[in-house]
């Protein structure tokens, strides 16, 4: 494929998310889209066959360094609870930095309802939190939080604050520092269940 050919398909992709962060999923046409990035609508369906295509497409450019990230924190072989922390708080440095993303972040329950779409939103929400329980499973081990915890159901309190903090700074204008809220929010969560 030639740079021009991916160079448009990445510019419908961020246009998307653009019309998302304004309209919400529910007013995402390709109408929008095409108009966005000087286009015609049926040249949309060029690059992607159909809504479904493009919306799946948004899902890859979110999650595009998921893999990238566990990889480099296991190479690392930090500390889990650094682990945990250097995870959650690269998510909040993408967010802060690119605040149209984050509304992918609050669709998951819509598009995990389109059978198109459920694996890939599966699969993003189960490799975030799988890793996370790992890592927290690995420090019951080494006697740094409770063991009486259930891990599956901490990982969910720390993906569940990600995610409400990332609504909460939607809700507000981005008038605070995401990336602040949620890794004092974090520390603040990892210490209530240290031994």
């Amino acid at each position: 494929m030639d740079n021009q050919l991916l160079d448009r398909k990445l510019s419908i992709i961020l246009a998307t998310v653009d019309v998302i962060d304004e309209f919400g999923l529910q007013g995402l046409s390709t109408r929008e889209v095409a108009k966005r990035v000087g286009i015609s609508e049926p040249a949309i369906f060029r690059h992607f066959k159909s809504k479904g295509g493009l919306l799946l497409a948004v899902l890859e450019h979110f999650s595009q360094y998921d893999s990238d990230i566990i990889l480099s924190i296991q190479v690392k072989k930090i500390d889990p609870i650094k682990a945990i922390t250097n995870f959650i708080d690269t998510y909040a440095a993408y967010y802060e930095n690119y605040p149209a993303i984050t509304a992918i972040t609050q669709s998951y329950d819509i598009v995990r309802c389109d059978p198109y779409l459920s694996e890939k939103i599966q699969s993003i929400f189960f490799t975030r939190i799988n890793f996370i329980t790992e890592m927290i499973s690995q420090a019951q081990k080494n006697g740094q939080i409770n063991p009486d915890i259930n891990s599956q159901n901490l990982a969910t309190v720390i993906m569940g604050l990600q995610r409400e903090s990332c609504l909460n700074w939607r809700m507000q204008g981005y008038n605070f520092s995401l990336r602040k809220q949620i890794l004092s929010t974090l520390e603040m969560v990892l210490e209530a269940f240290k031994v």
